[in-house]
């Protein structure tokens, strides 16, 4: 059937398709010249970039749907068309085909990145990087490559997402070897997944290699474990942009363990309030510890009931990370808040050999509540 369908449309092509609509579903960097022909021929033609991008509604009063690239990824778009208009699928026309490769930077410090990371900018044409990706130049780590920064601030999105997505598929179909270098790990808040999904749709091939999520390194640096045995078997990390739902600070309070959230500190006090109205002890240790792995990081330490005011008064802002739970009481700093030796003598050792590591010289000031 469908071969009758693409001889039908080779023949249409060749005659005058005058008015007749025709939605094009398919990447651009592939469409092009199937946008072209159709035109040329008289046509009409829309252009869908992604097969979720094919709705009812852009279906209607097309003639003719055409599917452009390997037949596999446009399950979704056919599913649409159909019922709709006829679907002839084209192959994706001869060209070279880059690679997409998501890497995780770590939550701070080039020592802290991997080395399939690393060797994956040397090997870039194109590294879309984010603000997060602190692994210090760039340019220097992908010799030769285009850099483009796409980072995201707090309330201020530089770069919007789809557009990213754009980007990073357009460059790879022309050849070249994108990566998008992210903060901690691609999977972890980071929507590596939708980058991904983009990246398949159009028929690349992708890796991600994985980073350390400042979810659990950034606590790690302050000398807070978010598991230790015999205090808490479970962590979850949670994302704070939003305030917590009753539902969820209900079930974060009853987990009994560590909870560490993630772009928390505009919504602070919401998440704090959450948590307390949800049941949580108000003195269950807490902490907030702000530029993880950099010469200005410090620690915030608190209860969950004094945490937001500790914080405030501190000045804390993003990058942070907001730890709740009885781990903080292993930190270093909440054993100087109770005028005690920390439980395990060897931590601040630990800790300085960590700064060493890393290159950071004299974690700063800690602030206690």
């Amino acid at each position: 059937m469908e071969r009758e369908l693409r001889r039908e449309a080779d023949m249409l092509i060749e005659t005058d398709l005058e008015g007749l609509s025709v939605l094009v579903v398919g990447p651009p960097g592939l469409t092009t010249a199937c946008v072209r022909r159709y035109e040329r021929a008289g046509a009409v033609v829309s252009v869908a970039a992604r097969p979720r991008d094919v709705t009812r509604e852009r279906c209607e009063g097309a003639r003719l749907g055409v599917l452009v690239g390997p037949a596999a990824t446009w399950t979704e778009a056919r599913a649409a068309l159909v019922g709709c208009c006829p679907v002839v699928t084209e192959p994706a026309p001869d060209a070279p085909r880059g690679r997409v490769v998501l890497v995780g930077a770590g939550p701070g410090g080039l020592e802290l990145m991997t080395l399939a990371g690393i060797r994956a900018l040397a090997d870039a044409d194109v590294v879309l990087t984010d603000r997060l990706a602190e692994v210090g130049d760039v340019a220097a780590l992908a010799p030769g490559a285009e850099v483009v920064d796409v980072g995201k601030r707090p309330g201020h999105h530089a770069v919007p997402q789809g557009d990213i997505e754009r980007l990073l598929v357009d460059r790879a179909l022309t050849g070249l070897t994108v990566v998008r270098l992210k903060g901690g790990d691609p999977y972890v808040f980071g929507r590596g997944g939708e980058e991904v999904a983009a990246a398949v749709e159009a028929g690349l091939p992708v890796t991600v290699v994985p980073g350390v999520s400042s979810a659990v390194g950034v606590p790690g640096s302050a000398g807070i474990p978010v598991t230790h045995r015999g205090v808490s078997h479970a962590f979850t990390v949670v994302s704070g942009h939003v305030p917590l739902e009753p539902p969820q600070a209900r079930a974060l309070a009853g987990l009994g363990g560590t909870v560490v959230i993630l772009m928390g500190m505009h919504n602070l006090v919401p998440l704090t309030t959450a948590l307390l109205g949800a049941g949580m002890p108000g003195d269950t240790p807490a902490a907030v510890v702000e530029r993880g792995f950099t010469p200005d990081q410090r620690s915030i330490v608190g209860t969950l009931a004094t945490l937001s005011d500790a914080a405030a008064r501190a000045g804390a802002a993003s990058p942070a990370v907001v730890v709740v739970g009885e781990v903080v009481r292993q930190s270093a700093v909440w054993a100087r808040r109770q005028g005690a030796v920390p439980a395990d003598a060897a931590r601040s050792a630990e800790l300085a050999d960590l700064a060493d590591l890393v290159g950071v010289a004299g974690l700063a000031l800690d602030v206690v509540a």
